[in-house]
């Protein structure tokens, strides 16, 4: 049977992380583990989980002595996890029984899949609980630049139809995968994992997940990036995906198209921002 590890990074999470761990003990693929990440919670969380790392030995503690940031924590999770696929959780997610093992029989058909997402049920922060099917198929194509465009394409999209951070994987190819700390940077490693190989899609939800709106210099702060970024997001973005582009395996020619998909995409994203704020100045010249 495969070795799936579920990494449940956390910081301050006592008053959520065992309801999420109890979706993960409960899953019918048995061959499991779940690694915990603490990072250097200063609640009850590290009394909490020792407690339950102890009563499950498929359960794995780990705690750093001082906060390494919301990116690292992550990224650490996954690299001391020993499975052959795994996938990440918020702490305050909670899984299917059968999401794991849904997501093991996609990757036993077809042995190509670097990924396997689902639908999400996300619910706001006013109680409200939304999901959205996803019907595309670029990203299953063996042709990067063709997954590119598509994963480009939902970066337009609403949140709720495609969520590949918190889908199933391949954990020795993906965390290979280099990432910087800065705004925007899961959609920029979605970008990476489009190139990295094909994605596999379960139109089921899965998982569920809690979601709210948060303004750019709030999400700044918790990542420990300069809140200077917050202006300039959309062009760092830009930057950081090009400049991967040459080293993503691709041919000259896909590089070279690649780019220009990139470019497209950026393009559209500034003109919906200035169309935005040109509404907005309007209705505040403009008496109703």
């Amino acid at each position: 049977m495969t070795l799936v590890s579920i990494c449940l990074p956390t910081r301050n999470g006592e008053h959520r992380v065992e309801k999420a761990v109890r979706t993960v003990l409960a899953q019918d693929h048995t061959d499991i583990e779940l690694v915990i990440s603490d990072n250097a919670s200063t609640d009850g969380t590290e009394e909490l989980c020792r407690s339950l790392a102890a009563s499950d030995s498929r359960i794995v503690y780990h705690r750093h002595a001082e906060n390494v940031g919301l990116l690292n924590n992550f990224i650490f999770a996954a690299r001391h996890a020993r499975g052959e696929l795994f996938r990440w959780m918020g702490d305050d997610d909670t899984l299917e029984p059968h999401c794991v093992s849904r997501g093991v029989k996609e990757f036993l058909v077809d042995p190509r899949l670097l990924l396997v997402s689902s639908q999400v049920a996300y619910t706001g922060a006013d109680g409200v609980t939304e999901t959205a099917p996803y019907s595309g198929t670029g990203l299953s194509s063996d042709d990067p630049v063709v997954r590119l465009r598509e994963m480009l394409r939902m970066l337009n999209e609403s949140y709720l139809a495609l969520d590949p951070l918190y889908s199933m994987m391949r954990r020795e190819p993906v965390v290979a995968l280099a990432r910087r700390n800065m705004l925007k940077e899961d959609e920029v490693f979605a970008c990476k994992l489009a190139l990295a190989g094909p994605w596999g899609h379960i139109p089921e939800v899965l998982a569920h997940r809690h979601w709210k709106a948060e303004k750019m210099p709030i999400v700044a702060r918790r990542l420990g990036v300069p809140v200077w970024q917050t202006r300039f997001a959309n062009s760092l973005q830009l930057r950081e995906i090009l400049s991967w582009l040459p080293s993503a395996g691709l041919s000259p020619e896909q590089v070279r198209a690649a780019r220009a998909a990139v470019l497209r995409m950026y393009l559209r994203r500034h003109g919906r921002t200035v169309g935005h704020r040109g509404r907005k100045l309007f209705r505040l010249v403009v008496p109703a």
